[in-house]
Protein backbone atom coordinates (compact mmCIF):
# COMPACT_ATOMS: atom_id res chain seq x y z
CA UNK A 1 0.00 0.00 0.00
CA UNK A 2 1.16 3.49 -0.87
CA UNK A 3 1.58 5.93 1.95
CA UNK A 4 1.16 10.12 0.79
CA UNK A 5 4.44 11.77 1.28
CA UNK A 6 4.63 13.76 4.87
CA UNK A 7 4.36 17.84 4.22
CA UNK A 8 7.77 19.78 3.82
CA UNK A 9 9.18 21.60 6.61
CA UNK A 10 8.29 25.03 7.06
CA UNK A 11 10.51 27.76 4.63
CA UNK A 12 11.44 24.71 1.85
CA UNK A 13 10.42 25.29 -1.63
CA UNK A 14 8.95 22.47 -3.64
CA UNK A 15 10.36 21.69 -7.11
CA UNK A 16 8.23 18.76 -8.93
CA UNK A 17 11.26 18.75 -11.42
CA UNK A 18 13.33 17.40 -8.49
CA UNK A 19 13.72 13.99 -6.52
CA UNK A 20 12.46 14.47 -3.11
CA UNK A 21 14.90 14.42 -0.20
CA UNK A 22 12.71 11.79 1.33
CA UNK A 23 12.11 8.98 -0.90
CA UNK A 24 8.60 7.33 -0.30
CA UNK A 25 8.85 3.63 0.92
CA UNK A 26 7.63 0.77 -1.26
CA UNK A 27 6.26 -2.24 0.75
CA UNK A 28 5.25 -5.59 -0.89
CA UNK A 29 4.71 -8.05 1.57
CA UNK A 30 4.86 -11.52 1.20
CA UNK A 31 7.42 -11.67 -1.75
CA UNK A 32 11.41 -11.77 -1.88
CA UNK A 33 11.91 -10.32 -5.12
CA UNK A 34 13.47 -7.60 -4.35
CA UNK A 35 15.68 -9.18 -1.80
CA UNK A 36 19.32 -8.41 -2.53
CA UNK A 37 21.45 -11.67 -3.21
CA UNK A 38 24.82 -12.28 -3.58
CA UNK A 39 25.42 -13.47 -6.97
CA UNK A 40 29.19 -15.42 -6.30
CA UNK A 41 27.83 -16.79 -2.73
CA UNK A 42 25.32 -18.49 -4.32
CA UNK A 43 27.38 -19.76 -7.22
CA UNK A 44 29.93 -21.22 -4.37
CA UNK A 45 27.11 -22.91 -2.87
CA UNK A 46 25.96 -25.07 -5.44
CA UNK A 47 29.54 -25.66 -6.44
CA UNK A 48 30.06 -27.27 -2.87
CA UNK A 49 26.59 -28.97 -2.95
CA UNK A 50 27.69 -30.97 -6.11
CA UNK A 51 31.18 -31.62 -4.70
CA UNK A 52 29.37 -33.37 -2.19
CA UNK A 53 27.19 -35.33 -3.99
CA UNK A 54 30.01 -36.60 -5.81
CA UNK A 55 32.22 -37.53 -3.01
CA UNK A 56 29.00 -39.14 -1.48
CA UNK A 57 28.98 -40.99 -4.92
CA UNK A 58 32.11 -41.77 -4.97
CA UNK A 59 32.46 -43.14 -1.59
CA UNK A 60 29.47 -45.46 -2.18
CA UNK A 61 30.93 -46.88 -5.02
CA UNK A 62 34.83 -47.78 -2.97
CA UNK A 63 32.23 -48.89 -0.19
CA UNK A 64 30.24 -51.51 -2.59
CA UNK A 65 33.74 -52.00 -5.02
CA UNK A 66 35.43 -53.23 -1.56
CA UNK A 67 32.38 -55.50 -1.05
CA UNK A 68 32.08 -57.29 -3.31
CA UNK A 69 35.94 -57.94 -3.32
CA UNK A 70 35.52 -59.10 -0.10
CA UNK A 71 32.46 -61.35 -1.09
CA UNK A 72 34.33 -62.58 -4.10
CA UNK A 73 37.44 -63.62 -1.47
CA UNK A 74 35.28 -65.42 0.73
CA UNK A 75 34.07 -67.29 -2.44
CA UNK A 76 37.63 -68.48 -3.12
CA UNK A 77 38.24 -69.13 0.48
CA UNK A 78 35.21 -71.88 -0.15
CA UNK A 79 36.21 -73.17 -3.21
CA UNK A 80 39.84 -73.88 -2.12
CA UNK A 81 38.66 -75.48 1.27
CA UNK A 82 36.20 -77.56 -1.01
CA UNK A 83 38.73 -78.30 -3.57
CA UNK A 84 40.89 -79.89 -0.80
CA UNK A 85 38.63 -81.27 1.51
CA UNK A 86 38.16 -83.49 -2.31
CA UNK A 87 42.05 -84.18 -2.52
CA UNK A 88 41.99 -85.75 1.26
CA UNK A 89 38.96 -87.54 0.66
CA UNK A 90 40.40 -88.90 -3.36
CA UNK A 91 43.42 -90.13 -1.09
CA UNK A 92 41.86 -91.59 1.49
CA UNK A 93 39.53 -93.45 -1.38
CA UNK A 94 42.61 -94.68 -2.65
CA UNK A 95 43.93 -96.18 0.55
CA UNK A 96 40.87 -98.08 1.35
CA UNK A 97 40.88 -99.54 -2.63
CA UNK A 98 43.97 -100.58 -1.45
CA UNK A 99 43.16 -101.99 1.84
CA UNK A 100 39.82 -103.63 0.12
CA UNK A 101 42.43 -105.39 -2.78
CA UNK A 102 45.01 -106.94 -0.17
CA UNK A 103 41.91 -108.20 2.10
CA UNK A 104 40.62 -109.19 -1.38
CA UNK A 105 43.46 -111.43 -1.77
CA UNK A 106 43.45 -112.59 1.75
CA UNK A 107 40.24 -114.09 1.13
CA UNK A 108 40.85 -115.66 -1.92
CA UNK A 109 43.85 -117.04 -0.28
CA UNK A 110 41.48 -118.44 2.46
CA UNK A 111 39.03 -120.06 -0.36
CA UNK A 112 41.83 -120.98 -2.58
CA UNK A 113 41.80 -124.78 -1.18
CA UNK A 114 38.63 -125.19 -3.19
CA UNK A 115 40.60 -124.14 -6.67
CA UNK A 116 41.06 -127.23 -8.63
CA UNK A 117 44.47 -128.49 -7.97
CA UNK A 118 47.02 -129.04 -10.84
CA UNK A 119 45.90 -132.15 -13.06
CA UNK A 120 49.53 -133.11 -13.76
CA UNK A 121 49.27 -136.22 -11.26
CA UNK A 122 51.82 -134.84 -8.89
CA UNK A 123 51.17 -132.62 -5.15
CA UNK A 124 47.21 -133.52 -5.98
CA UNK A 125 47.35 -134.24 -2.22
CA UNK A 126 43.76 -133.87 -0.55
CA UNK A 127 44.82 -133.91 3.14
CA UNK A 128 46.69 -131.14 4.40
CA UNK A 129 50.30 -130.55 5.88
CA UNK A 130 50.52 -130.99 9.05
CA UNK A 131 53.72 -130.17 11.35
CA UNK A 132 54.28 -133.68 12.61
CA UNK A 133 54.24 -134.58 8.41
CA UNK A 134 56.71 -131.44 7.83
CA UNK A 135 58.92 -132.93 9.95
CA UNK A 136 58.70 -136.34 9.06
CA UNK A 137 59.70 -135.39 5.42
CA UNK A 138 62.92 -133.16 7.44
CA UNK A 139 64.26 -136.40 8.93
CA UNK A 140 63.92 -138.14 5.60
CA UNK A 141 67.07 -136.02 4.74
CA UNK A 142 69.20 -137.71 7.00
CA UNK A 143 72.52 -136.28 6.27
CA UNK A 144 71.39 -132.58 5.61
CA UNK A 145 72.00 -129.90 8.14
CA UNK A 146 67.92 -129.54 8.43
CA UNK A 147 67.87 -133.02 9.12
CA UNK A 148 70.38 -133.54 11.54
CA UNK A 149 68.99 -130.16 13.25
CA UNK A 150 65.44 -131.39 13.35
CA UNK A 151 66.75 -134.99 14.69
CA UNK A 152 68.55 -133.13 17.65
CA UNK A 153 65.13 -131.76 18.67
CA UNK A 154 63.99 -134.28 18.43
CA UNK A 155 65.62 -136.39 21.24
CA UNK A 156 66.45 -133.52 23.20
CA UNK A 157 63.24 -130.99 23.03
CA UNK A 158 63.19 -127.72 24.25
CA UNK A 159 67.28 -128.25 26.16
CA UNK A 160 68.01 -128.45 22.42
CA UNK A 161 67.68 -124.49 21.70
CA UNK A 162 69.88 -124.25 24.86
CA UNK A 163 73.15 -125.59 23.33
CA UNK A 164 75.82 -123.49 22.67
CA UNK A 165 75.43 -124.45 18.91
CA UNK A 166 71.70 -124.33 18.35
CA UNK A 167 70.72 -121.25 20.89
CA UNK A 168 70.63 -118.85 17.88
CA UNK A 169 68.94 -120.80 15.76
CA UNK A 170 65.30 -119.80 14.85
CA UNK A 171 64.84 -122.70 12.95
CA UNK A 172 64.33 -124.40 9.43
CA UNK A 173 62.50 -122.46 6.79
CA UNK A 174 59.93 -125.03 6.61
CA UNK A 175 58.85 -124.67 9.82
CA UNK A 176 58.63 -120.98 10.13
CA UNK A 177 55.58 -120.38 8.24
CA UNK A 178 52.32 -122.17 7.47
CA UNK A 179 49.86 -121.42 4.21
CA UNK A 180 46.32 -122.18 4.34
CA UNK A 181 45.82 -124.04 1.14
CA UNK A 182 48.56 -127.27 0.20
CA UNK A 183 48.71 -126.78 -3.01
CA UNK A 184 49.68 -122.81 -2.60
CA UNK A 185 52.02 -124.79 -0.25
CA UNK A 186 53.21 -126.88 -2.95
CA UNK A 187 53.60 -123.84 -5.65
CA UNK A 188 55.70 -122.11 -2.95
CA UNK A 189 58.05 -124.44 -1.83
CA UNK A 190 58.45 -125.48 -5.87
CA UNK A 191 59.27 -121.62 -6.58
CA UNK A 192 61.71 -121.42 -3.35
CA UNK A 193 63.12 -125.23 -4.10
CA UNK A 194 64.04 -127.80 -1.42
CA UNK A 195 67.54 -126.19 -0.47
CA UNK A 196 65.66 -123.06 0.75
CA UNK A 197 63.16 -124.71 2.39
CA UNK A 198 65.65 -127.12 4.77
CA UNK A 199 67.86 -123.60 4.83
CA UNK A 200 68.52 -123.25 8.94
CA UNK A 201 67.72 -119.63 9.68
CA UNK A 202 69.99 -117.58 12.43
CA UNK A 203 69.50 -114.54 14.22
CA UNK A 204 72.87 -113.26 13.97
CA UNK A 205 76.54 -114.18 12.24
CA UNK A 206 77.63 -115.14 15.56
CA UNK A 207 74.81 -117.93 15.34
CA UNK A 208 76.34 -118.66 11.58
CA UNK A 209 79.85 -119.15 13.04
CA UNK A 210 79.14 -121.55 15.44
CA UNK A 211 77.54 -124.58 12.50
CA UNK A 212 80.41 -124.49 11.00
CA UNK A 213 84.30 -124.13 12.36
CA UNK A 214 87.39 -123.98 10.73
CA UNK A 215 91.35 -125.06 11.43
CA UNK A 216 94.14 -123.15 11.20
CA UNK A 217 94.18 -123.98 7.31
CA UNK A 218 90.98 -123.14 6.08
CA UNK A 219 89.23 -126.62 6.10
CA UNK A 220 86.27 -127.28 7.28
CA UNK A 221 86.75 -129.00 11.61
CA UNK A 222 84.56 -131.96 11.16
CA UNK A 223 84.84 -132.70 15.38
CA UNK A 224 82.69 -128.79 15.70
CA UNK A 225 79.63 -127.61 14.64
CA UNK A 226 76.79 -128.80 13.17
CA UNK A 227 79.19 -131.39 11.33
CA UNK A 228 80.43 -133.12 15.02
CA UNK A 229 77.45 -133.04 15.96
CA UNK A 230 75.98 -135.25 12.92
CA UNK A 231 79.09 -137.34 13.24
CA UNK A 232 78.06 -138.11 17.22
CA UNK A 233 74.66 -138.90 15.80
CA UNK A 234 75.83 -141.29 12.77
CA UNK A 235 74.26 -138.73 10.57
CA UNK A 236 77.83 -137.26 9.15
CA UNK A 237 77.06 -133.57 7.07
CA UNK A 238 77.08 -134.17 3.00
CA UNK A 239 77.74 -131.57 0.71
CA UNK A 240 76.78 -128.13 1.26
CA UNK A 241 73.81 -126.72 3.59
CA UNK A 242 72.13 -123.07 3.37
CA UNK A 243 71.94 -120.95 6.08
CA UNK A 244 70.51 -117.54 5.99
CA UNK A 245 71.22 -114.78 9.05
CA UNK A 246 68.34 -112.82 9.69
CA UNK A 247 70.89 -109.83 10.73
CA UNK A 248 72.35 -109.47 7.36
CA UNK A 249 69.41 -109.53 5.07
CA UNK A 250 67.82 -106.08 3.90
CA UNK A 251 64.25 -106.03 5.26
CA UNK A 252 61.26 -104.86 3.43
CA UNK A 253 61.54 -100.90 3.60
CA UNK A 254 57.87 -100.13 3.44
CA UNK A 255 54.73 -100.00 5.73
CA UNK A 256 52.27 -102.52 7.11
CA UNK A 257 48.80 -103.18 6.38
CA UNK A 258 47.31 -100.95 8.92
CA UNK A 259 45.31 -103.15 12.18
CA UNK A 260 46.49 -106.58 10.83
CA UNK A 261 47.22 -109.07 13.27
CA UNK A 262 49.94 -111.02 10.84
CA UNK A 263 51.49 -107.70 10.15
CA UNK A 264 51.15 -108.45 6.36
CA UNK A 265 53.21 -105.87 4.26
CA UNK A 266 51.73 -103.10 2.65
CA UNK A 267 53.01 -103.59 -0.83
CA UNK A 268 51.26 -101.17 -3.96
CA UNK A 269 48.86 -103.63 -5.64
CA UNK A 270 50.52 -104.12 -9.19
CA UNK A 271 48.42 -101.72 -11.53
CA UNK A 272 48.20 -102.34 -15.30
CA UNK A 273 49.08 -99.99 -18.16
CA UNK A 274 44.95 -98.98 -18.00
CA UNK A 275 45.20 -98.11 -14.56
CA UNK A 276 43.08 -101.20 -12.87
CA UNK A 277 43.98 -103.98 -11.28
CA UNK A 278 44.45 -107.49 -13.26
CA UNK A 279 41.73 -110.27 -13.50
CA UNK A 280 43.13 -112.94 -11.21
CA UNK A 281 45.58 -111.28 -8.98
CA UNK A 282 44.97 -113.02 -5.36
CA UNK A 283 47.84 -111.09 -3.25
CA UNK A 284 51.71 -111.50 -2.76
CA UNK A 285 53.36 -114.57 -2.00
CA UNK A 286 55.29 -113.43 1.06
CA UNK A 287 51.49 -112.29 2.53
CA UNK A 288 50.09 -115.54 2.22
CA UNK A 289 51.91 -117.01 4.96
CA UNK A 290 50.71 -117.35 8.31
CA UNK A 291 53.80 -116.59 11.05
CA UNK A 292 53.54 -117.68 14.69
CA UNK A 293 52.97 -114.45 17.19
CA UNK A 294 56.02 -114.77 18.52
CA UNK A 295 57.84 -114.30 15.22
CA UNK A 296 56.61 -111.39 14.35
CA UNK A 297 58.43 -109.12 16.20
CA UNK A 298 62.01 -109.03 17.73
CA UNK A 299 63.44 -111.87 15.96
CA UNK A 300 66.54 -109.93 14.74
CA UNK A 301 68.71 -107.37 17.24
CA UNK A 302 67.10 -104.53 15.36
CA UNK A 303 63.51 -105.35 16.25
CA UNK A 304 62.03 -106.94 12.45
CA UNK A 305 59.91 -109.66 12.27
CA UNK A 306 60.39 -112.78 9.55
CA UNK A 307 57.66 -111.82 7.66
CA UNK A 308 59.80 -108.49 6.42
CA UNK A 309 62.95 -109.96 6.55
CA UNK A 310 63.06 -113.69 5.96
CA UNK A 311 60.01 -114.15 3.43
CA UNK A 312 60.17 -111.24 2.02
CA UNK A 313 63.76 -112.00 1.19
CA UNK A 314 62.74 -115.58 -0.19
CA UNK A 315 59.59 -114.39 -1.81
CA UNK A 316 60.25 -110.34 -2.62
CA UNK A 317 57.16 -109.05 -4.48
CA UNK A 318 55.92 -112.56 -5.78
CA UNK A 319 52.66 -112.09 -7.43
CA UNK A 320 49.99 -115.01 -6.73
CA UNK A 321 46.98 -115.58 -9.61
CA UNK A 322 44.14 -117.68 -10.01
CA UNK A 323 45.06 -119.15 -13.61
CA UNK A 324 48.04 -119.13 -15.48
CA UNK A 325 45.45 -117.32 -18.94
CA UNK A 326 45.42 -114.62 -15.98
CA UNK A 327 48.85 -114.43 -14.86
CA UNK A 328 49.95 -114.12 -18.80
CA UNK A 329 47.91 -111.07 -18.76
CA UNK A 330 49.37 -109.09 -15.89
CA UNK A 331 52.77 -109.69 -17.69
CA UNK A 332 53.22 -105.77 -17.64
CA UNK A 333 53.23 -105.35 -14.31
CA UNK A 334 54.89 -108.21 -13.25
CA UNK A 335 58.13 -107.01 -12.11
CA UNK A 336 59.68 -109.66 -9.49
CA UNK A 337 57.99 -113.09 -10.51
CA UNK A 338 54.39 -114.54 -10.23
CA UNK A 339 52.90 -117.72 -10.41
CA UNK A 340 49.28 -119.51 -10.61
CA UNK A 341 47.32 -121.79 -8.56
CA UNK A 342 47.27 -123.79 -11.72
CA UNK A 343 51.11 -124.58 -11.83
CA UNK A 344 52.37 -121.31 -14.18
CA UNK A 345 55.40 -120.04 -13.13
CA UNK A 346 57.19 -116.82 -13.54
CA UNK A 347 60.81 -116.66 -11.78
CA UNK A 348 61.37 -113.13 -12.92
CA UNK A 349 60.77 -110.81 -15.33
CA UNK A 350 61.45 -112.60 -18.48
CA UNK A 351 62.57 -115.86 -17.07
CA UNK A 352 59.71 -118.47 -17.09
CA UNK A 353 59.58 -121.96 -15.66
CA UNK A 354 57.61 -124.55 -17.91
CA UNK A 355 57.25 -128.34 -17.97
CA UNK A 356 55.82 -130.72 -15.17
CA UNK A 357 57.43 -129.55 -11.61
CA UNK A 358 58.67 -131.90 -9.65
CA UNK A 359 57.11 -132.40 -6.22
CA UNK A 360 58.54 -131.13 -3.19
CA UNK A 361 57.65 -132.76 -0.40
CA UNK A 362 59.19 -130.14 1.93
CA UNK A 363 56.75 -128.30 2.42
CA UNK A 364 54.51 -125.13 4.65
CA UNK A 365 52.35 -126.89 6.81
CA UNK A 366 48.93 -125.64 7.22
CA UNK A 367 47.43 -123.67 10.02
CA UNK A 368 45.06 -125.16 13.02
CA UNK A 369 41.35 -125.13 10.94
CA UNK A 370 40.45 -122.84 13.47
CA UNK A 371 43.15 -120.70 13.20
CA UNK A 372 41.56 -120.86 9.67
CA UNK A 373 38.19 -119.79 10.58
CA UNK A 374 39.32 -117.54 12.71
CA UNK A 375 41.18 -115.36 10.06
CA UNK A 376 38.44 -115.46 7.64
CA UNK A 377 36.08 -114.39 9.76
CA UNK A 378 38.11 -111.55 10.84
CA UNK A 379 39.21 -111.02 7.36
CA UNK A 380 35.68 -110.59 6.29
CA UNK A 381 34.61 -108.25 9.01
CA UNK A 382 37.44 -105.46 8.24
CA UNK A 383 35.97 -106.27 4.43
CA UNK A 384 32.67 -105.09 5.58
CA UNK A 385 33.94 -102.27 7.46
CA UNK A 386 36.49 -101.03 4.80
CA UNK A 387 33.80 -101.00 1.96
CA UNK A 388 31.04 -99.03 4.81
CA UNK A 389 34.27 -96.91 5.23
CA UNK A 390 34.53 -96.28 1.45
CA UNK A 391 30.27 -95.72 0.79
CA UNK A 392 30.83 -93.05 3.15
CA UNK A 393 33.96 -91.35 1.62
CA UNK A 394 31.60 -91.87 -1.79
CA UNK A 395 28.87 -89.96 -0.12
CA UNK A 396 31.68 -87.50 1.01
CA UNK A 397 32.39 -87.08 -2.21
CA UNK A 398 29.39 -86.43 -4.31
CA UNK A 399 28.35 -83.65 -1.37
CA UNK A 400 32.23 -81.73 -1.51
CA UNK A 401 31.55 -82.02 -5.32
CA UNK A 402 27.75 -80.36 -5.42
CA UNK A 403 29.32 -77.79 -3.06
CA UNK A 404 32.18 -77.05 -5.14
CA UNK A 405 30.11 -76.73 -7.97
CA UNK A 406 27.93 -73.98 -6.35
CA UNK A 407 30.54 -71.99 -5.23
CA UNK A 408 31.98 -71.82 -8.59
CA UNK A 409 29.09 -70.85 -9.75
CA UNK A 410 28.40 -67.96 -7.20
CA UNK A 411 32.17 -66.88 -8.03
CA UNK A 412 31.67 -66.81 -11.86
CA UNK A 413 28.23 -64.79 -11.17
CA UNK A 414 29.71 -62.68 -8.98
CA UNK A 415 32.74 -61.68 -10.67
CA UNK A 416 30.56 -60.81 -13.68
CA UNK A 417 29.08 -58.43 -11.36
CA UNK A 418 32.01 -56.90 -10.50
CA UNK A 419 33.46 -56.61 -13.51
CA UNK A 420 30.07 -54.81 -14.95
CA UNK A 421 29.83 -53.11 -12.01
CA UNK A 422 33.33 -51.63 -12.28
CA UNK A 423 32.73 -50.64 -16.04
CA UNK A 424 29.38 -48.78 -15.00
CA UNK A 425 31.73 -47.05 -12.45
CA UNK A 426 34.36 -46.17 -14.74
CA UNK A 427 31.43 -44.21 -16.91
CA UNK A 428 29.82 -42.65 -14.21
CA UNK A 429 33.50 -41.47 -13.22
CA UNK A 430 33.65 -39.93 -16.67
CA UNK A 431 30.59 -38.17 -17.13
CA UNK A 432 30.75 -36.25 -13.78
CA UNK A 433 34.19 -35.28 -14.86
CA UNK A 434 32.97 -34.04 -18.30
CA UNK A 435 29.91 -31.66 -16.42
CA UNK A 436 32.62 -30.44 -14.54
Amino acid sequence: MFQPPPPPPPGATTNHNQHSVFPTPLSIQGSTALVPVNSNANTGNAQEGVQDEGFIQAQAIVQHSQKLQDDLRMLGMKIKQHEDNLNRLNTERSQLDECILHLQAAIGDIRSSSTPKIGNGVGNNPNPTGDEEVNKEILKHEKSAAGIFCQLKTRHGTQASNLPLTKDVVGIVATLGKVEDDNLSRLLSDFIGVEYMLAIVCRTHEGVKALEMYDNEGFINNTSGLHGLGASIGRALDGRFEVICLESLRPYPGKYVVDDPQRKLDILSPRLPNGKSPAGFLGFAVNMINIDSSNLFYVTPSGYGLRETLFYNLFSRLQVYKTRAEMIQAFPCITDGALSLDGGVVKSCGVFSLGNSEDVHVRFPSPESSMGSDIKIETERKMKDVKLKKEKILEELKRERTLLDMAKFNFNKMKSDFVKFLAHSNSYATQAQTTR
